[in-house]
């Protein structure tokens, strides 16, 4: 089945998806700044084993702007109702960057509507918090020669026009600056069988996303060679395959079992 596109009225906002593929429900989420063109790598491999949905964010691609500031809960509710209204029922969740920290937030608040999670260069603090180059975020100017290629995905499908660009492109980096901020105890309370993934030059520093990964139960991480915050454009066969595979299999047994060992005697004592 073809990608096709529309909108869809939402509490927050009008939201713009595409879907794709036959399967079980997943929800493939772009990373801050994005659009879905920027999927494309993940799309015709993901549609031969599931039904994808590919929502844009408030403010991202088609997906009009709204009044005030942009915050990652709020995404997250538009997503959770996106999930109810038109997936209908639980779905996994595969999120780059910002599309990351929206589905961390989900299956954080929503349990059962989250099957299986990945999250791919997120964070769970605010940039200064969690960035390798936090001098990065003093330089995410509308104008600067880096934000280029965000500008121009954003002036060919944004209902609002080059001329928006500005407006939103500060309200995005306000937002990394300053959110999200989820608890390891929030974090803990993640059901979901969890894959974090991360390159291993990405923006997030490597620190964090071990932190990431040990506070959410059971999660699994995936460090992957020679790439940056881009990886799933820079090697995405690789990619790919750690993803599906993690879509699609249960954890293996394995013979030495620390973090993952389970109380075998009674009254629950370690084995």
């Amino acid at each position: 089945m073809g990608a096709t596109g529309t909108h869809v009225q939402l509490p927050g906002v009008r939201t713009w998806y595409e879907s794709e593929g036959a399967g079980d429900p997943l929800l493939l989420l772009h990373g801050g700044l994005c659009t879905n063109d920027t999927r494309g790598a993940q799309r015709a491999a993901f549609a031969e084993c599931f039904r994808l949905f590919l929502p844009e964010r408030r403010g991202h691609g088609h997906t009009p702007d709204v009044d005030g500031p942009l915050a990652y809960r709020a995404m997250a509710d538009d997503t959770i109702a996106f999930i109810e209204s038109v997936v209908g029922g639980p779905a996994h969740l595969v999120g780059w960057s910002d599309g990351g920290i929206v589905a961390l937030l989900v299956a954080v608040a929503r349990p059962d509507l989250t099957r299986k999670l990945v999250v791919m260069g997120a964070d769970f603090l605010p940039g200064p918090l969690s960035s390798a180059a936090p001098e990065m975020l003093h330089h995410m100017r509308p104008d600067a020669p880096d934000m280029a290629i965000f500008r121009d995905l954003y002036a060919a499908r944004s209902p609002h026009g080059a001329g928006h660009w500005p407006i939103v492109a500060e309200k995005v980096a306000d937002m990394i600056r300053t959110q999200p901020t989820i608890s390891t105890d929030a974090l803990g309370r993640i059901t979901a069988p969890t894959l974090v993934v991360v390159g291993d030059d990405d923006l997030v520093t490597l620190e964090h996303t071990i932190a990431l990964y040990r506070a959410v139960p059971d999660a699994e991480p995936a460090v992957v060679p020679g790439t940056s915050h881009a990886l799933p454009m820079e090697k995405p066969e690789q990619v790919d395959r750690l993803v599906l595979d993690h879509l699609a299999h249960d954890p293996v047994p394995t013979f030495f079992p620390v973090r993952r060992a389970r109380s075998t005697a009674p009254g629950g004592a370690r084995s």
